[in-house]
């Protein structure tokens, strides 16, 4: 079984999707990345991407949305060379969005509504886990229905999926889906590589060892305690926590995904983490100038292990309930 699993990370989305667009360029053979893999789970800006793959777009399509229509989504704001200019414009912002939503959600809702039109989660052709969470605190993930208990979500359309994992705390509000609001599942899955696991392993009797995944990350941030953190703390000190928070999740949930099937079943694909001077999640400008190069770097890197992951495309997997099931044909 070969899972693709895929980081959150706001518009730093562009470097998983150009790492999967150099591997569909060098080992697909004309073929799109998604019909690699038998599970794909993605959170936020991953989970946006896994739902384009599952139907068949490829990265490259996808990498085009991002690098041409991103500014449209996170609108750009003056960027101040002088490191002491953009330390204030930071605090201004940081301030300013206190009590408000950073970006309106239309410029994303309309992308999404051209990329992925009116597809109901039950037409994906690979298996989904996409990350949310609820208004009453609950994690949800949404599952495609590959499984005789997975008998609702199939009904949701892929837009309504795709904006509930995709709400991301500070910079668009919660998003309504039914009876329930949602918000970014980055806040606990921001690295969604045990959740597919622990879903495949649930659903299939098969042997951890057989089991081979590919995880991709959108740049993590690094950042050490500050002499302020340790000595003053405070929510001022602390705004930041999130980053490194989403970090440490990622670390922990990549590890004992390797304890489970074996360090050597498991290929990590990121950049370094940045400790300074970060790309800030909603920085299309930069993002857009400086991820490319670093993801042909890494396949550069890993050329080897990506080839044998992009060997074999799978077959679509057989759906238990909804539009591609044996009822419904």
């Amino acid at each position: 079984m070969r899972i693709l699993s895929i980081d959150g990370g706001g518009i730093r989305g562009i470097l998983p999707t150009a790492v999967l667009t150099h591997c569909e360029e060098r080992f697909c053979n004309g073929r799109t990345a998604g019909d690699f893999f038998d599970y794909i789970a993605g959170t936020s800006t991953g989970g946006i991407i896994a739902l384009g793959l599952s139907i068949g777009l490829s990265a490259k399509d996808i990498l085009a949305i991002y690098m041409d229509h991103g500014a449209e989504i996170f609108p750009s704001r003056r960027q101040y060379r002088n490191r002491t200019m953009r330390r204030l414009q930071s605090a201004w912002h940081f301030v300013r969005n206190l009590n408000q939503y950073k970006y309106e959600r239309e410029a994303l809702h309309r992308n999404l509504s051209t990329t992925l039109g009116g597809k109901l989660l039950g037409d994906a052709e690979r298996r989904l886990v996409i990350p949310s969470f609820d208004e009453y605190n609950e994690v949800h993930l949404f599952k495609t229905p590959h499984h005789l208990d997975y008998q609702r979500d199939w009904k949701e359309t892929m837009i309504d999926v795709a904006l509930s994992t995709s709400a991301a705390p500070t910079f668009f509000s919660t998003y309504r889906n039914g009876d329930r609001h949602f918000a970014d599942g980055g806040v606990w899955a921001n690295n969604p590589v045990m959740a597919v696991l622990v879903d495949a392993l649930a659903c299939y009797d098969i042997d951890r060892r057989n089991i081979r995944i590919l995880s991709l990350g959108c740049v993590e941030s690094d950042i050490a305690f500050s002499d302020d953190q340790m000595t003053k703390g405070g929510i001022w000190h602390w705004k930041e926590i999130i980053s490194s928070a989403m970090r440490l999740q990622s670390q922990n949930a990549l590890g004992q995904a390797g304890l489970l099937i074996g360090s050597d079943h498991l290929l990590r694909v990121d950049g370094e983490p940045m400790t300074q001077d970060l790309i800030e999640l909603d920085d299309h400008s930069r993002a857009a100038a400086e991820l490319p190069p670093i993801a042909e770097r890494l396949v550069e890197k890993h050329h080897d292990k990506l080839a044998e992951m992009f060997a074999n495309p799978r077959q679509p997997f057989p759906a238990t309930y909804g539009p591609r099931s044996a009822a419904a044909s």
